[in-house]
C-alpha cells in the first residue's frame, strides 16, 4: 500500500473520531439549557438544610 494512502486513511479515521467526540461533548445551545445549567450550579452551591452548623474549635 502506498504510504500516502495509508496516511490519508489514518487522517480520515482521526478526523471522524474527533468529530464524534466533539458532537458528544458539546453543550446544548438553547436558552432553556442555559437556564437549567445555571439552576444546577446554584443547587450545588446552596447550603444543605440537614447539615449542622459548623462548630467552633474554641470555647468562650
Amino acid at each position: 500500500m502506498n504510504p500516502v494512502v495509508f496516511l490519508a486513511i489514518a487522517a480520515v479515521i482521526v478526523l471522524v473520531g474527533a468529530l464524534v467526540l466533539w458532537a458528544r461533548n458539546r453543550s446544548p445551545s438553547s436558552f432553556e439549557a442555559s437556564i437549567e445549567s445555571f439552576r444546577r450550579e446554584m443547587q450545588a452551591l446552596a447550603p444543605r438544610e440537614e447539615e449542622p452548623p459548623p462548630r467552633r474549635w474554641w470555647r468562650r
